[in-house]
């Protein structure tokens, strides 16, 4: 693959732009001493992973925010321990808490004299709204759960983006996808004939935390540990 191939990137944003498991994990843990639960954060977000995902599918209509408050709750009940309203929405609410991961900004910075950057997330719009402070960068576009009425791996996000490259004028075999989640984006992307870059920020890490394990096929043309490897991977390319 050719970086310099492409104009347009779109980006996963949790994950690979901010660190979802770090913002999960600040809920889930003080959750799980006060019910008694000697988990690290780990086995939390393993515990965590298929109930988002499964709400996600439940509640394709609900604002991000109701997803992760129902996502806890089943949590809490797979694991024996009721949710207590306050926690749940203590979880739906902590979206723009989240960190940004520490290259994140100065990746995207670098990008953008290149290339046009879209966010395709399965967030709400209020949500990604205090991310994207996080990030510094004014995207092109963005294209959100509550936009689009799905979560990915439904197809809504990618169909989306092709609706939003056309009026951009970027023809379709000049953009790639990039993101962390086998399950989230390279099964869609690979479905939806997009080539991608996988951002592996667990490659210091075993398992799959707070992401399910793909069950559908997949690829990634290229694979990065982190961001801005990948930013200047690109910059190279283009320079």
């Amino acid at each position: 693959m050719n970086l310099a191939d492409y104009d347009a990137l779109s980006f996963d944003c949790y994950g690979t732009l901010i660190d979802w498991e770090a913002g999960i994990a600040a809920v889930l843990a003080p959750w799980a001493k006060e019910a008694a639960l000697d988990l690290s954060d780990e086995e939390l977000l393993l515990a965590y992973a298929d109930n988002e995902a499964q709400a996600a599918v439940d509640m394709p209509d609900a604002l991000y925010s109701a997803v992760l408050a129902e996502a806890f709750r089943r949590t809490g009940d797979k694991l024996g321990r009721p949710v207590s309203e306050e926690w749940a929405q203590r979880l739906g609410n902590s979206v723009p808490d989240w960190p940004a991961f520490d290259d994140s900004a100065e990746a995207l910075a670098l990008l953008a004299e290149d290339y046009k950057l879209i966010i395709l997330s399965n967030v709400h719009r209020a949500g990604f709204a205090g991310s994207n402070k996080r990030l510094g960068v004014e995207f092109d576009r963005i294209i959100t759960a509550e936009d689009v009425k799905a979560y990915k791996p439904a197809p809504n996000h990618f169909e989306a983006l092709d609706e939003a490259l056309e009026e951009m004028g970027v023809p379709r075999e000049r953009v790639l996808h990039v993101a962390q989640s086998l399950f989230h984006d390279h099964v869609p992307a690979k479905r939806h004939g997009l080539p991608s870059v996988w951002i592996n920020r667990r490659h210091d890490r075993p398992g799959w935390g707070a992401t399910p394990e793909p069950a559908a096929e997949y690829s990634y043309a290229l694979e990065f540990p982190d961001m801005i490897s990948f930013a200047r991977a690109a910059r190279e390319a283009k320079r």
